[in-house]
């Protein structure tokens, strides 16, 4: 319950799909993805040239950190966030200026104040990573709209499936690059799709960010069997949603239990709980740990459980609901 990894394996027909690929193995096939990212831009409703497929969507991050950051840049984007964004600045040679949530939200007016000369980027994830907190579609707006006209603002949606389907509650990013070539969207299918071995990602964005990209793209190709499992998950989607939709309900469920023994529990829209917690999260993640349940801890900010089966939630539960018995941390 520590890695955010989905419960559910590969649809049926994503594992047929990778096994037939093995037969051609062999084969350079379709290096690039077009077929993949054709596919993709259907769905989504935009220009196939405006989508970009990778090796997962962090292996995206990290070119886009190198395209458009270096030396003497920044990315500014929310604290805490996902863990990575400090590693792939420092891999592009740049640094990050690291804005702190207000009430475990993106502050957004804080963000954009700490926007400069020097920002190469901005960075917004959407549900945020650990918190599983969003913002809307109007407030997003809002931010962009006091940002300069030559900075890239990048969206990563990797748990937006989760999310509720209302933009107001949770702004899909492919909606603002439409009509603001500034904003770029990267998603994954390691998350809801269950694809997370198979490493397939992509980016939505217009030509002005994709550019610098496509020189580096036939060396961080996405393998024949990935394309195959992703061109399956998506046609299976409908399926997906329905995942997605008992994946949240399971968190809430979990989530009123744990209110109920009197933790705090942050309302998430990600397939994970976050716990805030200022002391005590070492020992409390040993805990869980000594009992079989792995989760993740960050000192001093909190502790992000992944939603899982049934079973294992009631086992977390009754864990967090002893511990918080006898310590009163959390």
């Amino acid at each position: 319950m520590s890695l955010n990894e989905t419960c559910y394996p590969p649809l049926e027909s994503v594992r047929r799909a990778v096994l037939d690929t093995t037969a051609e193995a062999h084969r350079t096939l379709d290096a690039l993805g077009t077929g993949l990212a054709g596919t993709i831009a259907e769905h989504l409703g935009v220009p196939a040239g405006d989508v970009l497929v990778g090796p997962g969507s962090g292996a995206l991050l990290q070119q886009l950190f190198s395209a458009c950051t270096g030396p003497e840049t920044v990315t500014v984007h929310a604290w805490p966030s996902w863990e990575a964004y400090p590693m792939m600045a420092a891999n592009a040679g740049s640094g990050t200026v690291r804005v702190p949530l207000r009430d475990d939200v993106h502050d957004l007016d804080a963000m954009a104040d700490a926007v400069t000369d020097a920002t190469g980027m901005v960075l917004i994830c959407n549900p945020n990573n650990p918190t599983g907190t969003t913002v809307g579609h109007g407030a997003l707006r809002r931010f962009l709209d006091r940002l300069s006209p030559d900075v890239t603002v990048l969206i990563d949606e990797a748990y937006l499936d989760f999310a509720d389907r209302d933009p107001e509650a949770a702004a899909h990013g492919v909606e603002l690059y439409r009509d603001d070539e500034r904003v770029c969207v990267v998603r994954t299918f390691s998350k809801s799709y269950g694809l997370l071995s198979l490493r397939v990602g992509y980016l939505v964005g217009h030509e002005r960010v994709l550019a610098p990209l496509r020189g580096v793209q036939p060396f961080f190709r996405v393998s024949a069997a990935g394309q195959a499992a992703a061109i399956a998950a998506i046609a299976g989607h409908d399926e997906i949603r329905v995942r997605c939709a008992t994946t949240a309900e399971e968190r809430e469920r979990l989530r009123g239990i744990l209110l109920e023994q009197g933790l705090r529990v942050t309302p998430s829209q990600a397939n994970f709980l976050w716990l805030p917690m200022e002391s005590g999260v070492e020992a409390f993640t040993q805990f869980c740990a000594d009992h079989g349940v792995l989760v993740c801890g960050k000192p001093g900010e909190g502790v992000r459980v992944t939603v899982a089966e049934r079973e294992a939630n009631d086992a977390f539960a009754l864990l967090a609901g002893k511990f918080h018995a006898v310590d009163g941390g959390i």
